[in-house]
């Protein structure tokens, strides 16, 4: 067993359209990260952006942005699903929903619906609840539904959400099974073993999506054929990996996979749940500078459009810094193609002093191989994987590397 997987041809954990690159961390401490606190959020006043909003997440058609998708992002994209077919475990047959809400409702828009303070599209708004999104319905009255989603109160347009049965039977085709981790700073690894290299740390109450949880040894051969490398095998005990794989769960960590112990983490099936985040004004009224508020508000125009390996298109699928990359350009600032060289191309500074339209980056062993906007509030937006296309996360979901500056003022 051992011998065939040392003659086979491993491929780089972690392929996420990028290239890994080795990086010194000054400016986030792996050693800390998992225990600091989380960055003090900027009070965001929720005023109207320049660009007419959508109420029911319909795309816009942004000036200048390339709506084609290549050839070559197609043909790449359809590779990886071929991978990922026959190593994803299938949804069971009996799905049992971690539900919290008496009268269900999900979000069914192309992308996401806002959720105002009130019932009013005047109203401030105060979260988004994306495609396929759960939440409780208290009313609905005059055509707005007031709901509560995960740390989200507020209001939407009652036509955009499929209710009572009919989303207690929908809830059970989209729900996803995930993890919800239990331990704060919860380590990750590259292979499900102790001695295997961490990939990430994890950040307590957070979802991960499950990639597998039936491990077997056959299964484990076809997964490191194609994605560990072959040092990475070298450092564990295969034979007592291979016996306690019924201990460890497969995960998917942006578009990369990693292992965790079931002994830390719940495993459920899931809705998404809303998404906490404001407007920021473009005049600097918030306080925050005009180019760094437009960034951030373009960027959001993209929320839960697809993710596309390779791709590079806003609107018809990118990767996670050709999201960056294509923001960023629309503002005249040009950024490197890969998330490692983007990381190289920005200036470091500590995590306390980020500032919406700032970068996160992410990756395994001091390798960037992920990258994010900041938007304040402790928020990021990135492109993360075929699954949730353009999402909005925690900042510290998972344990940054770093945090770099591309707009100076």
């Amino acid at each position: 067993m051992r011998s065939r997987i040392g003659m086979k041809k491993a491929a780089i954990l972690g392929v996420a359209g990028v290239a890994l690159f080795t990086w010194g961390i000054s400016s986030v401490s792996a050693s800390i990260v998992s225990t600091e606190k989380p960055m003090a959020g900027i009070n965001v006043q929720l005023n109207k952006f320049v660009v007419a909003e959508v109420e029911a997440g319909v795309v816009r058609s942004i000036t200048g942005m390339n709506a084609t998708q290549s050839v070559q992002e197609a043909a790449v994209q359809t590779e990886q699903e071929v991978v990922q077919d026959d190593l994803k475990e299938e949804k069971d047959e009996h799905v049992k929903l971690n539900l919290n809400y008496d009268r269900l409702g999900i979000a069914k828009v192309d992308t996401y619906l806002n959720v105002r303070a009130k019932a009013s599209t005047n109203s401030k708004i105060v979260g988004k609840l994306t495609k396929n999104a759960g939440c409780h319905i208290y009313n609905i009255k005059k055509g707005w539904a007031k709901i509560v989603s995960g740390n989200v109160k507020g209001y939407v347009k009652a036509q955009y959400l499929v209710k009572d049965e009919e989303a207690e039977q929908m809830a059970l085709e989209v729900g996803t099974k995930v993890i919800t981790v239990k331990e704060n700073g919860l380590r990750v690894r590259a292979l499900p073993s102790t001695d295997s290299s961490i990939y990430s740390v994890l950040s307590y109450d957070e979802d991960f999506e499950v990639y597998r949880e039936k491990l077997n040894a056959e299964w484990l051969e076809k997964f490191i054929d194609r994605n560990v490398k072959k040092r990475e095998v070298r450092k564990v005990n295969y034979d007592e990996m291979a016996a306690n794989l019924s201990d460890w769960v497969c995960i998917s960590v942006d578009s990369d996979y990693a292992f965790v112990s079931k002994q830390y983490v719940e495993i459920s099936y899931k809705l998404k749940r809303a998404v906490k985040v404001g407007q920021l004004a473009t005049d600097g009224s918030d306080g925050v500078s005009s180019i760094r508020a437009s960034v951030v508000e373009y960027a959001k125009n993209f929320l839960g459009n697809r993710y596309v390996y390779g791709g590079t298109s806003l609107t018809n699928g990118t990767d996670c810094s050709g999201f960056t990359m294509g923001v960023f350009g629309r503002f005249g600032y040009g950024l490197p193609r890969t998330s490692g060289s983007q990381a190289t191309s920005t200036t470091s500074i500590k995590s306390s002093e980020a500032r919406p339209g700032d970068l996160f980056f992410y990756g395994s062993g001091g390798r960037v191989n992920h990258v994010a906007i900041y938007i304040g509030g402790g928020m990021i937006i990135h492109a993360s994987n075929p699954s949730s296309g353009i999402k909005i996360s925690n900042a510290y979901y998972r344990q940054p590397i770093k945090v770099g500056r591309v707009i100076k003022d």
